[in-house]
């Protein structure tokens, strides 16, 4: 793998620089990526709350945190809530079977698009569910599954490390339930 790719280059801050000027147009262009991803039927059973730093949202957001994320997480630009249409409103039907799939291939072009604009994310779960729901009166048939935090990262790569932060990975064959990668 060529060493300036997206792929070799992500991680997942564990500080984020207050310098970064979030904007409005920046916030755009990476929720446009996430409308862009693709969904079974394209259903897009996905929504986002969405806090850019200074303003009300991302001060609620922030709020509701586990106490490993308020060290990192209330300095990125943006917070958003990665959220999924769990039941078709009004009933217990599920909406579609690949919601949480989907989901998180919005949030994978959200993570992509914000690499291209030389911000990083970090997509994490250290936040208190219930409040967050009961503080954005989330109807029933939404669930927030996820946060991401996205802003100018604060150190380089492997300079901080924070629990799911390595950036190790398994081998590839370890990865391959079925079929030969030999060839």
């Amino acid at each position: 793998m060529h060493p300036n790719t997206f792929f070799a280059e992500r991680f997942s801050p564990m500080r984020f620089s207050t310098a970064h000027e979030p904007s409005q147009r920046e916030l755009r262009v990476i929720l446009e990526a996430a409308q862009s991803a693709p969904s079974a039927g394209n259903s897009q059973p996905w929504s986002f709350i969405v806090g850019m730093r200074g303003e009300d949202t991302h001060t609620r957001l922030s709020a509701h945190l586990a106490r490993s994320s308020t060290v990192w997480a209330p300095s990125a630009s943006y917070l958003i809530a990665n959220v999924r249409q769990r039941f078709i409103e009004g009933s217990e039907l599920e909406y579609s079977e690949f919601g949480r799939y989907d989901l998180g291939q919005a949030v994978a072009y959200m993570t992509v698009q914000a690499h291209s604009l030389g911000l990083a994310s970090h997509q994490f779960r250290a936040f208190k569910k219930q409040a967050l729901t009961e503080a954005f009166q989330l109807p029933e048939h939404l669930e927030i599954v996820t946060m991401t935090a996205i802003g100018l990262a604060d150190h380089l790569r492997g300079e901080v490390v924070g629990s799911g932060t390595d950036r190790t990975r398994r081998e590839l064959d370890s990865l391959v339930f079925a079929g030969d990668l030999s060839r």
